[in-house]
């Protein structure tokens, strides 16, 4: 990329008021971000959304000279750069509207491969949780998978850790420039993921530590992958919003399930409760789930459970689906003559039991 065009994105990225979404609105209105700065002021105001106030910000000369000194770090320190329209923009990252208009990267990252998926969860994760975490990525590292994780405490940094013991390909996306690194304690992993990935951030050298990052970083987590898997989380976190934004993105969410009485379970208990994760109880659930080639691994056979007691509305949904194969979870509900809001209940409860397993697309199975 040539340095005049490269100085204009980090110019429109620079621009406070302007957020990816607009960004992307006005070069694809006018060209280029050079062409937006050109663009006559009225032509603008005839984009939707664009007003006054905000070209007034755009027009400030504060912007080319950040973008001047970030330009200059940029080529100082050899960082590479992913403009949303080109080639090396990761592909999964470029169907998400709000994904940035400029990415920034360091190591050794090939995407070609595409089983990526995102582990985030707490950063004070159980023993319990590090233990399914790592049993987890070693299960399915017949698949060469590509871990995303977000480098923090806790969870982040058991996946990074455990993806490298594997040998996978692992990518850290962080929420400041790739001149720092956050927990400094973890700057003792950085060689090791960039030699084995490396690191995606759109974060400048100069922005400020802020918190706010840490949740505008998740969408970046969430739009490289194609799931998002949660492994522990408290009732509020910021891998809660992370699955969100996978669902958001029509991403497919798992979370492992946990008792009721812990707190570091309530969250993942929630996305499933809430029907905005697949259960996750064993590594066999991805591959299965994500329709991955099972030629490595099989997904051992599941003994069907004997004398599992039943409710009378699960009997009933039992009966359904013995005699209908696989069915949507409406239309179960329909023929069962039960509400939907309870079919989903009811539903989770047979496979916590066992009983039947979810499909892709809210289907659902006797197993």
């Amino acid at each position: 990329m040539k340095d005049s065009q490269l100085l204009h994105i980090l110019a429109l990225q620079h621009v406070s008021k302007i957020g990816d979404t607009t960004a992307k609105k006005l070069i694809n209105h006018c060209g280029s971000a050079e062409a937006v700065f050109k663009e006559k002021r009225s032509n603008l105001l005839k984009i939707d959304g664009i007003g006054e106030v905000l070209l007034s910000e755009l027009h400030k000369s504060n912007h080319l000279e950040a973008a001047e000194n970030e330009l200059k770090y940029i080529r100082d320190e050899g960082i590479n750069c992913h403009y949303f329209l080109d080639d090396t923009y990761p592909e999964k990252l470029k169907h998400c509207l709000d994904g940035p208009i400029l990415l920034f990267s360091s190591g050794n990252i090939n995407l070609n491969n595409q089983h990526i998926i995102s582990i985030v969860g707490t950063r004070k994760i159980t023993t319990s949780g590090i233990a399914f975490c790592e049993k987890l990525i070693e299960d399915l590292a017949v698949y060469k998978p590509i871990i995303i994780s977000g480098f923090a405490y806790g969870t982040d940094i058991t996946a990074h850790k455990a993806a490298i013991k594997n040998k996978l390909q692992t990518i850290g996306c962080l929420a400041h420039g790739l001149n720092q690194i956050y927990p400094k304690v973890h700057k003792k992993y950085v060689a090791e993921v960039e030699n084995n990935g490396g690191f995606y951030t759109d974060f400048w050298s100069s922005d400020t530590f802020d918190r706010n990052n840490f949740l505008k970083r998740n969408r970046v987590i969430a739009g490289l992958s194609q799931a998002t898997i949660v492994i522990e989380s408290a009732e509020k976190g910021g891998s809660l919003v992370t699955a969100d934004i996978a669902n958001s993105y029509n991403r497919d969410v798992f979370a492992v399930p946990g008792r009721t009485t812990d707190s570091q379970s309530i969250g993942c208990n929630n996305l499933i409760k809430q029907q905005k994760a697949h259960l996750l109880s064993t590594p066999y659930d991805i591959p299965y789930m994500l329709n991955w080639e099972l030629e490595a691994l099989k997904k051992p056979p599941i003994q069907k459970q004997l004398f599992v007691e039943l409710d009378a509305d699960e009997k009933i949904v039992y009966n359904y689906l013995k005699d209908n194969d696989k069915e949507l979870l409406d239309v179960i509900a329909i023929n069962c003559k039960l509400p939907t809001y309870k079919m989903a209940s009811i539903l989770l409860n047979m496979e916590l039991k066992g009983v039947v397993r979810p499909l892709p697309g809210k289907l659902f199975e006797l197993i």
